[in-house]
């Protein structure tokens, strides 16, 4: 499932790059194609971002990466309660 989340990934960054070049340097083109292109480069960026962080959490989880930082819920409550954060 990794590796269909991963090319999901590289095709969603590719079609950003690609749309977003075209919406932003074409010339010559129709406000509708324009729009489009625009629409494309938004649905490739929401795209890679989500399977991006879907990757992320699956190399945390699998011991791949290092887990982050965070906080727990118990630690998070009694920092904000002391006033620290």
């Amino acid at each position: 499932m990794n590796k269909l989340i991963a090319i999901i990934n590289v095709i969603a960054w590719s079609g950003f790059w690609a749309f977003g070049y075209l919406a932003v340097t074409a010339e010559g083109l129709t406000e509708s194609q324009l729009v489009i292109a625009a629409l494309l480069a938004f649905g490739g960026l929401v795209t890679g971002i989500a399977a991006y962080m879907r990757l992320v959490r699956a190399s945390e989880v699998s011991g791949y990466a290092r887990k982050s930082n965070q906080l727990d819920a118990a630690a998070r409550n009694r920092a904000q309660s002391e006033g620290g954060i």
